[in-house]
């Protein structure tokens, strides 16, 4: 009997799709943030957590066993339960000596789990649900995969800052002022600080102290004299002078024993060179093609030629007494102010270890100010101490417990359809029968009548958007002068994680009604027109720039957030119809699994040089860009055909006849 019509959809979308997001997150995105703050170096971060985005790439190359063997309904529950125990394992590995290796293998399982999840919880929906009914709750899937990605990123990272903040030593703060009235000094005597002095009382407990961080000019000299001895200078450009100063200050971090490197010390010398975590880019000139770009399409920014390299401050941090345990990690974070003021831990060190053989020296630490600042901002940094390992076995304890109570109201919860059997044999199909079934899978895919104007409108219905998705963050945090809107992390947390989830539920469920009420194809339009509304609204707050620590900047900023994401909501949903009802037929499942790989392909490529090509052209230019992009939106949307009756209810569709 099938016993899909006794649960309602609202009792397993929301949980299902909330839990196919989540463990996406966890394993591309806050395994970055999990390493970066466990030590690990930048490019060894970037190498390896790069592979762990295979398993949802390829995933096409394994969904037809999710259809030939057991049921979709299965291979959900399944999932669950490994990628559960799996986040376990990672929660119990992060303590151990080689964290590093172990966490990555795990990840590589958990990813394979995750990626196997979608193709069958995505399987299951259409299994499950009428076409009507996929067309209403399309919606509401989208969303709550979303959000997933919000929190998995959001709450989770906050969950693991607040244990380090409130665990370890005391979290200190810098505060760095940067003034436009200052004169730029031309000569040099000592760039760093001077020896940090600890009072008696300070000695008491043990605790992080800061320099003393004077205010700091925001434009520079061509040239600088630096003092050599009492009778001695060199003049030196202050572009190569500032260099030479991150330099310094990453060696003497080396040899001090606070950051770990590539450097040797054998007797108090340095024998081996030092390498920084990333280089910095070269400043050299363009090539031809890019500068014909520039000068053809570029903004027309108007730049101070006086001033020929960002000014810097250099901090200094030592702790008062000998640390209790075996070592104390400092880690050292933006906190608020203008953003202007950089800590760019990309190139220098913002980790710090403290051990009983260098608690007493100074670890020193690297700000660049903006040279376009205008008047006075400053910005404050905080160190913090806590137990770094701890707040991330937390937050997969945390993860964990969810997907195992997830497994177990799933199994409760997920209706039983009649229609949710394997395709062929099943667990009983023999090797042959199997292999042909693989086969099969793809070569039906590519017989399908108009695979080709599908497969392109799959590449291009979100091109605007797949530019749009890497430029958006930087685009809010960048200063006013940048082109940016100049907002907080804070700030980018409500406008676009909170308010604008907002939007993107209404649109997503609007979407979804008008879709089951009308069918597909009379909305395909409608909500190919509300996708590029987000290449509006960018438009528009790039050549307002409203300022968002003012109510009326604030507000408009966010209710720019609300339109882009609630086009965003509406008119994906568009494209998720169009990829079920593409892939509709006896392999399903893995013909939808094909289609979302070319949906990731048709984000991966644009977006690779979307950033390129932004810091060609600038932010608003740009943003002009993709709207022009949306004629590639537009054409597909021209092309595809739609059977009028798909997405609406029988009952509809019965009352036309």
């Amino acid at each position: 009997m099938d016993k899909t019509k006794k649960r309602s959809p609202w009792a397993w979308i929301p949980s299902l799709y909330f839990a196919q997001g989540l463990p996406y997150v966890a394993v591309n995105v806050i395994t970055v943030i999990m390493y970066k703050r466990l030590g690990i170096s930048n490019a060894d971060i970037a190498l390896y957590t790069g592979w762990l985005y295979l398993p949802w790439v390829i995933k096409p190359f394994w969904s037809p066993f999710v259809d030939i063997i057991k049921t979709k309904r299965w291979w959900t529950l399944i999932m669950q339960w490994i990628i559960g125990f799996g986040l376990a394992a990672v929660a119990f590995a992060i303590p151990t000596p080689f964290f590093f290796q172990l966490t990555l293998a795990i990840f590589w399982l958990v990813g394979f789990a995750s990626a196997t999840h979608d193709i069958a919880s995505d399987g299951y929906y259409m299994i499950a649900l009428e076409e009507h009914e996929q067309a209403a709750y399309v919606g509401i899937r989208s969303t709550f995969y979303r959000v997933a990605t919000i929190v998995g990123q959001g709450l989770l990272v906050i969950i693991a800052g607040v244990i380090e903040s409130n665990t370890g030593l005391e979290p200190t703060d810098v505060t760095i002022t940067a003034d436009a009235s200052i004169q730029p000094k031309t000569e040099i005597v000592n760039a760093l600080p001077e020896a940090i002095v600890v009072t008696s009382e300070q000695a008491k407990v043990e605790q992080f102290v800061f320099s003393a961080a004077p205010a700091v000019g925001t434009k520079t000299p061509e040239t600088v004299s630096i003092k050599v001895n009492d009778s001695t200078s060199t003049e030196v450009k202050f572009a190569d002078y500032s260099k030479a100063m991150m330099d310094s200050v990453h060696v003497l971090n080396a040899l001090n024993g606070f950051v770990t490197d590539t450097t040797i010390v054998k007797d108090g010398k340095l024998v081996a060179k030092v390498e920084k975590k990333e280089e910095v880019k070269k400043e050299e000139g363009l090539n031809a093609f890019d500068q014909w770009i520039k000068d053809t399409f570029g903004e027309d920014k108007k730049s101070d030629v006086k001033t020929t390299a960002n000014n810097f401050a250099i901090v200094g941090v030592r702790l008062t007494k000998a640390p209790t345990e075996e070592e104390c990690v400092l880690v050292v974070n933006y906190k608020e102010g203008d953003q202007s003021i950089k800590l760019n831990d990309k190139v220098v060190d913002s980790r710090f270890v403290f051990t009983k053989d260098n608690w007493d020296k100074t670890a020193y630490i690297y700000f660049e100010i903006d040279k376009n600042i205008k008047g006075n901002v400053t910005a404050t940094f905080q160190g913090t101490s806590g137990n770094i390992p701890m707040a991330w076995l937390l937050v997969f304890v945390v993860l964990s417990v969810f997907f195992l109570c997830a497994a177990m109201y799933h199994s409760w919860v997920l209706p039983v359809p009649a229609n949710d059997k394997s395709v062929g044999g099943g667990e009983k199909a023999s090797a042959k029968e199997i292999v042909n079934g693989f086969l099969d899978t793809f070569k039906t895919f590519f017989q399908k009548k108009g695979v080709w104007v599908a497969m392109a409108f799959m590449l291009l219905y979100r091109l605007p958007e797949a530019q749009l998705v890497k430029i958006i963050n930087p685009f809010f945090l960048d200063p006013v002068d940048k082109g940016g809107l100049g907002l907080t992390t804070g700030q980018v947390g409500i406008v676009y994680g909170t308010i604008g989830i907002i939007g993107l539920t209404l649109g997503g469920i609007l979407g979804g009604i008008v879709a089951s009420k009308g069918g597909l194809k009379k909305w395909l339009w409608p909500m190919a027109l509300s996708i590029s509304l987000n290449s509006v609204v960018y438009i528009f707050l790039s050549a307002v720039q409203p300022d968002p620590n003012t109510v009326g900047g604030f507000l408009t900023i966010s209710a720019g957030m609300v339109l882009d994401q609630f086009g965003y909501g509406f008119g994906f949903t568009a494209f998720m119809l169009y990829m079920m009802y593409f892939a509709d037929g006896p392999y399903k499942t893995s013909h939808y699994a094909i289609c979302t790989a070319f949906m990731a392909l048709g984000m991966m490529l644009p977006g690779m040089w979307s950033g390129w090509l932004q810091e060609l052209v600038g932010y608003n230019h740009f943003f002009i860009w993709t709207l022009l992009c949306c004629l590639g939106t537009w054409a597909v949307t021209a092309m595809v055909k739609v059977d009028p009756n798909y997405g609406k209810k029988k009952k509809q569709v019965e009352e036309k006849k």
